[in-house]
């Protein structure tokens, strides 16, 4: 096992994790503007099943031409990166194939199979079923790429956090003892909220930034301020939340992934009442300690210490990296042991005596092909830039779908204040008939929207960096280091699909953009009043 696993070419290990990182990168720019722009849509089309104004139809067919172009391309991304895991990280497929597997699976079978068959019915059978039912495949719709997420979210999970399972010696397999367990993790349910959540803020924008174009032309003046309306709110909403599970998911990563968060503030050496850097040599004090513990004084424990080892919150000793990594050898060389003596008859008393040193370090088996404690530090200027990219832009998109809220809904008193005080400001027109419209912003306020769009997929994009950087060097938190998981093959061969990827990818989403520009200019279909 172990010759099996240390022979592979390092550079194989490397372009391996290039073209993940590739593949995931791009499939990520397709996914989140799908889960956003299904809440729009069907809060659109929830507006004309209520009214059967079919101005709100029209407006629920324009987002859901777009929703499709997207989810089209998504599809195609996301079925290449699950074939890498048998392609690329076939050790991580083989040793864990019994657990990461089974969400897989359900994802595939259950909510692919979901959304595609409610889709089908979105955009072909608004003459065909009832209004009520369209409604339904429109919300179902978008309730099975939601589904689809959480499931793809509880595999990424586990490899954060693994639960529910247990080393099958005789199997050099790991294998689940509980589905609840994996499926219910607490890391999964924060996790799911906070990226799906986060996912409707690109959406949001997106759809501000299609209807401040429309504004700025002054055409399809009503369906953009509708659309702003709707946007503002759910955008609002998701920001908000974001920064409310964001905290939550904080406290989770501290929890269970100290040495990631440690990396996300440079912490080298913690302590109690940590304060949270903003930028280097600027902090809120006690800010990291109430982040990660709901306590100013709390605990955070800083790189140093978690390779010499500390002491934790509730008085149990955490070991060294040094520690961990000779009882990770331990687990290894008695696993060895065991199936020699398995394999030469040996009794039961050896047997059993290897099978208890194997489950006593078993918990630090990955740390056995880790060289020197330094190699489990994980790139810190990465997370540490990446995290302040996340927060900062998500404490922007607060304020910009607060002040568009006002705006957009003409809040009494609120709306007049406001209004008054950016005016005052230059940043809105002195003038009370502009004043009152939302149409009557500067350009340079929906060129802002528009900016904002490669904004939010910088700030999602940098919440995955955080999470995956974060982790390494594993592949499975503390159980599997990447370079043992990775596939033992030639790495010319990986370097050239990985520029066949990045080749393909980029056409892609070259394309897709090109579509979606020409709807976008296309404009909506208006339907005949009725």
């Amino acid at each position: 096992m172990t010759d099996l696993f240390l022979n592979v070419d390092a550079g194989s290990i490397n372009w391996a994790r290039a073209q993940f990182a590739l593949t995931a990168i791009y499939h990520w720019l397709f996914v989140p503007l799908t889960l956003g722009l299904a809440v729009i849509m069907g809060i659109a089309e929830t507006c004309w099943y209520r009214t059967r104004n079919v101005f709100w139809r029209d407006v629920a067919q324009f987002w859901q031409k777009l929703f499709g172009i997207n989810f089209a391309m998504g599809v195609a991304t996301g079925i290449i990166l699950e074939f890498e895991f048998g392609t690329n990280w076939s050790n991580y497929s083989w040793f864990v194939g019994d657990i990461f597997g089974a969400p897989l699976a359900i994802e595939g079978i259950v909510a692919f199979f979901m959304e595609s068959t409610f889709v089908a019915v979105m955009f072909f059978g608004w003459k065909k079923v009832s209004p009520g039912f369209h409604l339904a495949s429109t919300w179902l719709t978008g309730l099975g790429a939601t589904i689809s997420a959480w499931w793809i979210l509880v595999a990424n999970a586990w490899m954060q956090y693994p639960v529910g399972c247990a080393f099958n010696p005789d199997t050099m397999r790991n294998e689940m003892v509980s589905f609840l367990d994996v499926a219910l993790s607490p890391f999964a349910i924060d996790k799911f909220c906070h990226t799906v959540i986060s996912a409707w803020i690109i959406g949001a924008v997106f759809v501000m930034a299609v209807s401040c174009w429309y504004l700025m032309k002054k055409r399809e003046t009503q369906l953009a301020k509708e659309s702003i309306k709707i946007a503002a709110i759910v955008g609002l909403f998701a920001s908000l939340g974001a920064a409310a599970t964001g905290h939550k998911s904080a406290q989770s990563i501290a929890a269970v992934q100290p040495m990631k968060l440690a990396a996300m503030e440079a912490l080298n050496d913690g302590g109690e009442g940590v304060g949270l850097t903003i930028v280097p040599k600027i902090e809120v004090p006690y800010a990291l300690s109430i982040m990660a513990t709901n306590d100013p004084s709390g605990y955070v424990p800083g790189i140093n210490d978690i390779l010499n080892g500390y002491t934790r919150a509730d008085g149990t000793q955490e070991p060294s990296v040094d520690e961990k990594i000779a009882r990770g050898k331990k687990a290894i060389a008695a696993l060895a042991a065991y199936r020699k003596a398995k394999k030469e008859g040996a009794s039961e008393e050896v047997i059993n005596a290897e099978l208890a040193t194997i489950k006593e370090n078993m918990p630090y088996f990955g740390y056995g092909y880790v060289k020197e404690k330094k190699d489990v530090v994980p790139p810190i200027a990465i997370n540490f830039w990446a995290f302040r990219i996340m927060v900062g832009a998500g404490c922007l998109f607060i304020l910009y779908f607060l002040l568009m809220s006002i705006l957009s809904f003409r809040i009494p008193y609120l709306s007049i204040i406001t209004r008054r005080l950016l005016a005052t400001f230059g940043i809105l027109p002195e003038t009370d008939a502009d004043m009152h419209d939302i149409s009557g912003l500067p350009d340079w306020h929906y060129w802002l929207a528009i900016a904002l769009v490669p904004l939010a997929y910088i700030a999602s994009e940098s919440g995955w960096l955080v999470a995956e950087f974060g982790r390494q060097p594993w592949t499975i938190q503390d159980m599997l280091p990447t370079w043992v998981a990775v596939s033992d093959i030639n790495s010319g061969s990986v370097a050239l699909t990985f520029f066949i990827f990045l080749f393909l990818f980029t056409l892609m989403l070259a394309v897709e953009i090109s579509i979606l520009l020409k709807q976008i200019k296309k404009g909506p279909a208006y339907s005949a009043k009725a």
